[in-house]
């Protein structure tokens, strides 16, 4: 058989500790492996964006841009990589046009070269200025279809194979230069990843990459029969970020694949002594960990269809509310509220949207307390849902009030401007600007402690 070549793209550095350990991994903890990392061979490194952005400047105090930099001054011979949320950057909302095109051209002047970039509801007006910047920048659009069902397997009234062709051609002619299945919550089972990626290879000219997570316990075998159905690029952790709600591990794969033709071809001892020193560092984010089970596998995931970050996530919050009891009651709402908004794939920001949503229908009754943000969806103002909402709920919710009917960014107006004026006396870099706009109060707290501005 002839050698195909299998990219491999790294997640350790951003989704694995997003998904494992609540987003808090320091750039001071990755600085000392990022030079082993860029002899790896990875076709790509993920190291920003998701959740990233947001933790930095909440909660590590420092500044996202400084870690592209720095990384990239240790990793130049491997791409750098981002998730992009579309129109919604790296924030929780659908941002104006200006802020979008300022945001892809500082991140390519930064460094990253390929921009992974989702819709949460798969709606593909909201890649279009994204696309259009990251191809004037000249850099890689991954153009990404967020994977969800209705039914333990593909199939049913809504997430076919047909459906996700029909994105990929999509996104295809949008100038994507590959495309990504990104299955958040790890429930693609191995046959449907076989299908899946078989129909893709033979409807599309671009490159496939599927992206999983270990979650329900069969990313490893959904990822290897991907590879047997022609998938050009996977996903991995390193061993000790990997597994749990994180990705498949790497260094498996290097067994599995050895002397194939889709034998990557990496330093297995190189490997290990990255392994070891991630392994080192593991006991400060314990905290962050969840410890509501042992089991390394989740099965409920098939059921409530939880993401690994939103997991981590959810434990924290009701921590937080004293609640963490009722986690198995929130986990049975969940696809009900979901269910409700017609079916929308659980990634940011809809995870966020639905997980809150149902853990307040939970505590306080359903819908007797809607977020600001289950409003806003319910208007439209995130985008088309894959199915029909629920009429009786959004009745109820927005109270005679017409959702709207355009492209989300189009009812806004610029935001640079404001960015300018609330920074007047603080800051005129755009990298500042764009902290702010993104999060108007806690990234003004953040720049206030930055420059040493009292508040």
């Amino acid at each position: 058989m002839e050698k195909r070549g299998l990219k491999v793209t790294d997640v350790t550095l951003r989704d694995g500790h997003q998904s494992l350990f609540a987003t808090r991994m320091k750039t001071e903890d990755m600085l000392p492996i990022a030079e082993k990392m860029d002899s790896i061979g990875f076709y790509s490194v993920e190291v920003w964006g998701g959740a990233t952005f947001d933790v930095m400047v909440r909660f590590l105090n420092e500044d996202p841009w400084e870690r592209i930099a720095l990384l990239k001054e240790r990793m130049p011979k491997t791409k750098l990589q981002m998730l992009l949320r579309g129109q919604n950057l790296v924030g929780y909302r659908n941002y104006a046009d200006d802020v979008v095109e300022a945001f892809v051209e500082k991140a390519a002047e930064y460094g990253i070269e390929v921009f992974r970039v989702f819709d949460a509801l798969n709606d593909e007006r909201n890649f279009i200025t994204s696309f259009k910047t990251i191809k004037r920048c000249g850099r890689h659009i991954q153009g990404t279809i967020s994977y969800s069902l209705t039914e333990k397997r593909l199939g049913g009234p809504i997430f076919t194979i047909e459906y996700y062709v029909e994105k990929a051609k999509r996104i295809a002619e949008m100038g994507a230069d590959s495309i990504c299945i990104k299955d958040m919550a790890g429930i693609i089972s191995p046959y449907d990843a076989y299908e899946l990626v078989s129909a893709l290879k033979s409807e599309t000219k671009i490159p496939i990459h599927l992206h999983t997570h270990f979650t329900s316990g069969m990313g490893c075998m959904s990822l290897l029969k991907a590879i047997e159905a022609g998938v050009d690029g996977i996903d991995t952790a390193f061993a000790p970020f990997a597994l749990r709600s994180s990705h498949p591990a790497i260094e498996p794969f290097l067994i599995a694949l050895h002397s194939t033709p889709y034998d990557p071809g990496f330093d297995l001892e190189r490997i290990m002594e990255i392994d070891e020193y991630l392994e080192s560092i593991v006991p400060k984010y314990l905290p962050f960990a969840d410890s509501t089970k042992f089991s390394v596998i989740d099965v409920g995931v098939l059921a409530h269809q939880i993401p690994g970050g939103m997991i981590s996530n959810l434990v924290s919050q009701l921590k937080e509310a004293k609640a963490l009891n009722r986690i198995n009651e929130v986990y049975r709402e969940i696809p009900e509220t979901r269910r409700d908004m017609g079916y929308p794939p659980l990634v940011t920001p809809t995870s966020q949207i639905v997980g809150v949503q149902a853990v307040l229908n939970v505590i306080a009754g359903r819908y007797r307390v809607v977020t600001k943000e289950t409003k806003d969806y319910f208007r439209g103002l995130y985008g088309s849902p894959p199915a029909q909402v629920s009429e009786e709920v959004r009745a109820k919710i927005l109270k005679g009030e017409s959702p709207i009917g355009v492209r989300p960014a189009d009812t806004l107006e610029p935001e640079l401007p404001k960015a300018r004026e609330a920074l007047k006396g603080i800051s005129e870099r755009m990298e500042d600007l764009l902290i702010y706009a993104l999060y108007p109060t806690t990234g003004l707290e953040f720049l206030k402690r930055k420059y040493g501005v009292a508040t």
